[in-house]
């Protein structure tokens, strides 16, 4: 599956974004879709998950800011991020998993979007 990340830009903190994936391929309701991010300097980091029926997973540092969500009938994914704050300031990546592992870890994704840029000014 091929994927299309895009809705980063430049937010001050306290405000919000909506981050959307667009995922090819007519087998998207069957895949898990993450969302990670990379801040210069530093590692990827899991963000967010939806697997196939829906079950959400979040990392502490976004849990009830942001909401994982997916629209199978748009092949679409997306991350709503409210309350945003400069220390989430980084490149945010979506990615696909058709098969097993864990969900937190980015080894067990298949399939990477290019990446958006999300910058929170204080």
């Amino acid at each position: 599956v091929q994927l299309q990340a895009s809705g980063g830009g430049l937010v001050q903190a306290g405000g919000s974004l909506r981050l959307s994936c667009a995922a090819s391929g007519p087998t998207f309701s069957r895949y898990s879709m993450a969302w990670f991010r990379q801040a210069p300097g530093k590692e990827r980091e899991f963000v967010s998950a939806i697997n196939s029926i829906r079950l959400t997973y979040y990392a502490d540092f976004v849990r009830a800011r942001f909401t994982i969500s997916r629209d199978n009938a748009k092949n679409t994914v997306y991350l709503e991020m409210n309350s945003l704050k400069p220390e989430d300031t980084a490149a945010y990546y979506c990615a696909a998993r058709g098969g097993g592992g864990s969900l937190y870890s980015s080894g067990s994704y298949d399939s990477w979007g290019q990446g958006t840029l999300v910058t929170v000014s204080s």
